[in-house]
């Protein structure tokens, strides 16, 4: 097996499905010492700083999660970030990667892509903010 192009250097983001955003917004902000950097009511969510890091809250209908989950997903901030290597090898190793894009992240918008791991989490792995 070739090694690994993926370098994880931190958690960027995690994202939580939630039912009551505002509760939960109290309890990270007024509770856990983060604080709001950017909401996004057209789509629910709203991203909390925690430090170089975010919490995302995400509102959700009904019970959490489509499989009773209540993380929608983990992303992990890769450096450096060679999407073609990446793509290549999750490919050889049977896992499929999904589009790279820009996404917004802790740092800024930079180029990510989306996998599930062996039972079905999201797992989003992040490259630098562009520019």
């Amino acid at each position: 097996m070739t090694a690994s192009p993926i370098h994880p250097r931190e958690i960027d983001h995690v994202v939580l499905r939630v039912r009551d955003i505002e509760r939960m917004r109290r309890f990270y902000c007024e509770i856990l010492g983060c604080r709001v950097e950017r909401e996004q009511a057209k789509i629910g969510l709203t991203q909390l700083r925690a430090g170089r890091s975010l919490i995302d809250l995400l509102v959700v209908s009904g019970s959490p999660g489509a499989e009773g989950r209540n993380m929608d997903h983990v992303c992990l901030r890769i450096e450096p970030f060679d999407a073609a290597a990446i793509s290549a090898f999750l490919k050889a190793n049977g896992v499929d990667p999904g589009e790279v894009a820009l996404r917004y992240g802790a740092e800024g918008s930079g180029p990510s892509l989306y996998l599930a791991d062996p039972e079905g989490n999201t797992v989003e792995l992040k490259g630098p903010p562009a520019g």
